[in-house]
């Protein structure tokens, strides 16, 4: 399992990668359009909407998402403070009491939410794209290093749960383990070429380095309430992936999970 998931980063890697660094913006906005169509899909799947209707929602999702393009992505700001303030207050809320979130008005609740979720996603991970290449690579890294760090410490040392009756397998050790690893490599990465404009450049010659260390933990933790959320909604939806479109690594809502909350809590922050 480990080579598989291996290979399919690697593949990704290979294609993502480039992509960001030599596409234009307009090809780089079409491309995680096109990413958060299929999480839309499985959005649908994991809220149980029954045969093709989980291909419609995509499907709708994907609409309104080109026509937020096509209008000019107008309201931004306001997109992101709502996005926000579904990740600051009705996603701990969610968590800690876990309703039923596949049934009556939670379902339409969440289908609502997802497209604004998805758009706000998109929206900030493209402002981002604007800063620069170097900055919202910086700024997927983060996420990146923390969903490693947890993955790999979590499978060592694996002793006090983090939500056993959300996520089994997540542990308090991988929590602090992915802090540990992404607070390391931001300072380490500021060091090397301070010049730089990444996510800790900014916040250090804005904030200074506890500042900055600050920030970071603060968009970590909620990369873990993002995981642990989608974690939920499989949870409820009794699967162990969200579908089987990346071989190792489940769907792609499972790889973006944690950039859901991370990029428009970021990017408001940020600004």
């Amino acid at each position: 399992m480990l080579k598989i998931r291996m290979f399919t980063a690697i593949s990704l890697l290979a294609i993502l990668l480039p992509a960001t660094l030599f596409l234009p913006l307009s090809g780089f906005s079409v491309l995680i359009a096109c990413v958060l169509v299929f999480a839309a899909w499985e959005w649908g799947k994991l809220l149980q909407l029954s045969g093709v209707w989980p291909f419609y929602y995509s499907i709708l999702s994907g609409v309104i998402l080109v026509s937020y393009m096509l209008a000019g992505a107008p309201l931004g700001n306001a997109l992101l403070r709502v996005a926000a303030a579904f990740w600051i207050v009705i996603a701990p809320f969610i968590l800690l009491r876990k309703p039923i979130l596949a049934s009556g008005v939670w379902r339409i609740f969440m289908l609502v939410s997802g497209v604004v979720l998805f758009i706000a996603c998109w929206h900030a991970l493209i402002a981002a794209r604007v800063c620069g290449v170097i900055f919202v690579l910086s700024l997927l890294c983060i996420v990146c290093l923390a969903d490693s760090g947890a993955y790999f410490v979590g499978k060592l040392f694996s002793q006090h749960k983090l939500a056993p009756a959300i996520s089994p397998s997540k542990t308090w050790e991988g929590a602090v383990g992915g802090w540990l690893l992404t607070i390391m490599g931001a300072l380490l990465a500021f060091s090397a070429n301070p010049s730089l404009l990444t996510v800790t450049g900014f916040l250090i010659k804005r904030l200074g380095a506890l500042g900055a260390v600050l920030i970071l933990s603060l968009l970590i933790v909620f990369s873990i309430v993002g995981d642990l959320f989608e974690s939920l909604l499989k949870r409820q939806a009794g699967v162990k992936d969200a579908s089987q479109l990346l071989p190792g690594h489940g769907g792609m809502l499972d790889r973006i999970d944690s950039l859901l909350p991370v990029l428009p809590l970021a990017m408001l922050l940020l600004s």
